[in-house]
């Protein structure tokens, strides 16, 4: 826990702990204290900095272990920063030895009381708190007596139609995803990391190490892949079987590994039924929605709808989904090899939504559209992503960028349209910007 409020004269000792962050010692009038040093994910603190000192209560969801804790902490340390003094701040880390055993609202109540002073105004963190059920009316007691409320916790329950009910509207949702490319490199050397000379073998690293930020502790595949069906794993015995009760497991895992082994590809329910049916598997359509709702409420996918351009109606059906982490698909087949086309596709969706785009896929006629986005002020703008426009010859070159282009041609507005690809030279036509996918992720290129 930081010693909030106070300036330290002097750095003792700097110990790394892990790739998540370091302890920083220092003495201060002969005395000794500690402070966690993290890796600050400023787009996420930015979005967070404005309601640090409202009655607001913040939800930060995400996929286990995608670092909301750490998110948690940063934003201490931040307010501590800045002259807030520790008697403040109450932090409530729910899955940690000493406050296990807080399982009742009374429970979390009375622990909250005990930390009490007389300050004028307080910030409660409470971390993995789906761990008190019906925490909601203590947590919406405290934010209307003008605390400031941060909470984290498991998604399929925070997530849930319960919550918003309980809260009445009381609180905003801020997603947080594991690292992007930029913040992958960023956090490797923040923690003397190396980087290799090669930005284009770093990003082949990141497609298949993902970007969970406790797999930089480890330094082989194997053992981040371990790691990674590990949380898998946790997922699903906390966030999911225990919450739905989940009796056909063998189901359910199939459905999982449809949904996994398909990222990034149209999606048909009729398709996976029969896939189901032909293995001997026997279960109804409404089963395996529910079971696909759970995956997306664990975090673990994303769906991206259909937006008929023609109709200008969104459609449900052959919707798309997304991964939160690549390294969920490697971690979960034993084949490593890499499709650059559905990796960079799945990569390029993470990154426009942790940038606040509103995000569907285009269909226009028989064609479609890569993304359609949409910006907090309502401007839109049409993407294609494809791995490369160069193709083996001349021929198969002209083919790439007539399947690339043609779509755009058939849009009839003025919105800006877009290419992205790993192309190291961009093909710049029909009106079309052609950009770098590094270029962008590492903030050299904009939308």
């Amino acid at each position: 826990m930081a010693f909030k409020g106070t300036v330290f004269k002097k750095i003792k000792k700097t110990v790394p702990l892990n790739a998540l962050y370091y302890v920083i010692i220092y003495v201060l009038e002969g005395e000794i204290y500690m402070i966690k040093d993290i890796y600050p994910r400023e787009k996420y603190l930015r979005k967070i900095r404005p309601f640090y000192h409202s009655d607001v209560i913040k939800v930060i969801t995400g996929i286990r272990r995608c670092g909301k804790s750490c998110i948690l902490q940063a934003i201490m340390n931040e307010l501590t920063s800045h002259g807030v003094s520790k008697n403040q701040i109450i932090y409530i880390p729910l899955d940690r030895r000493g406050y296990k055993n807080i399982r009742t609202p009374e429970a979390l109540e009375n622990k909250i009381e005990s930390e009490l002073g007389e300050e004028a105004l307080y910030y409660l963190f409470v971390d993995e708190v789906q761990n008190v059920r019906g925490f909601e009316s203590v947590i919406q007691a405290y934010a209307e007596e003008g605390f400031s409320v941060f909470l984290t916790g498991s998604n399929s329950y925070l997530l849930s139609d319960e919550i918003s009910t309980k809260l009445t509207g009381r609180y905003l949702n801020f997603e947080t995803y594991p690292l992007d490319f930029l913040e992958y490199l960023e956090m490797k050397k923040y923690f003397n990391k190396q980087i290799h000379s090669d930005i284009y073998i770093e990003f082949e690293e990141y497609i298949l190490n993902g970007g969970l930020p406790k797999s930089l502790e480890f330094d082989d595949v194997s053992t981040r892949q371990t790691y990674t069906r590990g949380i898998i794993s946790e997922i699903f015995e906390k966030d999911v079987k225990t919450r739905k009760r989940i009796t056909n497991v063998p189901v359910y895992e199939r459905v999982q590994s449809f949904i996994l082994n398909n990222y990034a590809a149209p999606f048909s329910l009729i398709n996976l039924l029969e896939c189901l049916e032909k293995e001997g598997y026997k279960t109804k359509a409404t089963t395996v929605r529910g079971y696909i709702e759970d995956l997306k409420k664990a975090k673990i996918i994303y769906e991206c709808n259909r937006f008929d351009l023609k109709s200008k109606k969104s459609l449900k059906r052959e919707q798309k989904y997304y991964l939160a982490d690549l390294a969920i698909y490697f971690a979960m087949n034993t084949d490593n090899r890499l499709s650059f086309g559905p990796s960079l596709e799945n990569i390029v969706y993470l990154y426009l939504s942790s940038q606040d785009y509103q995000i569907s896929i285009g269909k226009i006629g028989k064609l479609e559209c890569d993304f359609i986005l949409r910006n907090k002020k309502g401007d839109y703008a049409y993407v294609q992503v494809a791995y490369t426009l160069q193709g083996e010859d001349l021929k198969a070159t002209e083919r790439i960028k007539e399947r690339e282009y043609r779509p755009f041609r058939e849009i009839r507005d003025s919105y800006p349209r877009y290419i992205i690809s790993l192309d190291r030279f961009c093909d710049q036509q029909e009106g079309v910007k052609h950009i770098n996918a590094i270029d962008l992720f590492l903030g050299k290129e904009v939308l």
